[in-house]
């Protein structure tokens, strides 16, 4: 049976959520307040009085990127983090969270890995909540038991990836696309990389990695700056200066184009096309952001989705977008069609891109595209933790500290002009690579 102080949590966090949804946690345009602590790691917090909770992120630069010769080392360090700490197991660690209604995530992608924290403001369940949370980052026990078992769980889902055509199509992708380039391996590892892991690869990559000198740490809640700046310097206390990660190397672009078929037993093809796009604050990011939009990133409303699902019926859904990393990350097109149906859907998909390269969107569709962005927009900071996970990226890539407040303007600044030109400068249509698992017909 639950103790009245759990009882007390609960009715608590119904009038937490009932909160959220009649108020705004944040304004559409938060001013951003950043500093730094004196070993090195960058804060960036707004202070929000609206709901009693905050919201916490600590982003490190140690995401697959930096795994080096054995692929799945960042993605396991940052997951047997919380699997035990300060001479606490999984379970008790889940609980202490549980008990004062704090909610606790991880995790890790190519360029980035995070640990994070949703708790009630008041001391009496932020502080134990912060403390768990500070165990698990500074004093992690990387059990040998949980170790074994999450390996055995990764190799197990790697094996699984060969039954998915989306995961073949992916992996193959990045690793066309990247070469020798750090972003070509899967983070989740290969059965090779796998088998050489081990402990002490973990904790020296955690040493190496998991300093304050190389994270960023975004805040979101009812605090004022000075409670702010105390609390990050009492959580990352323990923490060594260390060093900032070192720069990735540039990303080459491809130089001609490849079209790669791998056999699969399916009814059904995956294809994904695509080419080197850009990095995170590139100068063309709003550009191609609202160029894309157009394209294959508006869903229903895009030009591939009317030319290739609509007027044709060749798949469910296609798509396309950009995904700007440290370095330049894909520009990416990708469908699912029958196996006898590859060879048209790839054709309308080619004469498609030719022509918007050549011609731009109409401004009918620029318009639209326009009015769906900035429409929609304030529904992508309409909470403390999406401004949360939004300061993490703008501390992460170094992007301006007012990127949120001008954002619609950005969008709003870009014309037809623009968009063609930036189209002819960034994508190559003759030089893409192409890579379709299925069976095939041809």
């Amino acid at each position: 049976m639950l103790n009245n102080v759990f009882k007390t949590i609960v009715k608590t966090m119904s009038l937490v959520v009932l909160l959220a949804m009649l108020v705004t946690s944040v304004s559409a345009s938060p001013e951003i307040q950043h500093w730094k602590t004196s070993k090195g790691a960058k804060v960036y917090f707004v202070p929000s009085n609206d709901i009693p909770m905050v919201d916490l992120r600590i982003v490190f630069d140690a995401g697959s990127a930096r795994d080096e010769k054995i692929p799945g080392t960042a993605l396991m360090t940052n997951g047997l983090l919380a699997e035990g700490a300060a001479g606490k197991g999984a379970q008790v660690l889940a609980e202490k969270f549980e008990a004062v209604g704090a909610q606790f995530g991880n995790g890790a992608l190519k360029d980035m890995a995070w640990l994070s924290l949703r708790s009630l403001r008041d001391d009496q369940y932020l502080q134990p909540a912060l403390k768990n949370l500070q165990n698990i980052l500074i004093k992690p026990d990387f059990p040998k038991i949980a170790f074994q078992r999450e390996l055995e769980r990764l190799k197990f889902s790697v094996k699984a990836k060969k039954q998915s055509p989306d995961a073949i199509a992916s992996d193959r992708f990045f690793a066309e696309m990247y070469g020798d380039h750090p972003y070509a391996s899967p983070g989740t590892g290969t059965e090779e990389s796998l088998q050489k892991l081990n402990l002490q690869h973990l904790k020296s990559f955690y040493k190496k990695y998991y300093v304050a000198s190389n994270a960023v740490v975004s805040i979101v809640g009812q605090l004022t700056k000075a409670e702010a700046e105390n609390l990050v310097n009492d959580l990352l206390a323990g923490l060594p200066a260390g060093n900032p990660a070192a720069e990735l190397p540039e990303v080459m672009a491809l130089q001609q184009a490849k079209t790669i078929y791998i056999d699969f037993p399916s009814a059904q093809s995956t294809v994904m096309m695509g080419q080197v796009g850009i990095a995170r604050g590139d100068e063309d990011y709003f550009t191609l952001y609202l160029a894309n939009h157009a394209f294959g990133g508006s869903g229903f409303g895009s030009r591939l989705m009317h030319e290739v699902r609509e007027k044709r019926g060749l798949a469910y859904s296609t798509y396309s977008y950009f995904s700007p990393m440290r370095q330049a990350g894909p520009f990416q097109i990708g469908l699912q069609t029958r196996n006898d149906q590859v060879d048209e859907a790839m054709k309308i998909i080619r004469a498609e891109l030719d022509k918007y390269v050549a011609e731009g969107p109409g401004e009918d569709e620029l318009q639209d595209s326009l009015k769906n962005i900035t429409g929609g927009f304030p529904l992508r900071i309409d909470s403390n933790k999406k401004i949360t996970e939004y300061l993490s990226v703008i501390g992460f890539y170094d992007l301006p500290l007012d990127y949120l407040n001008t954002f619609v303007a950005n969008i709003n600044k870009q014309t037809r002009v623009k968009v063609n030109d930036a189209l002819k400068r960034r994508i190559e249509p003759k030089k893409m690579l192409t890579v379709i698992v299925g069976t095939n017909k041809s």
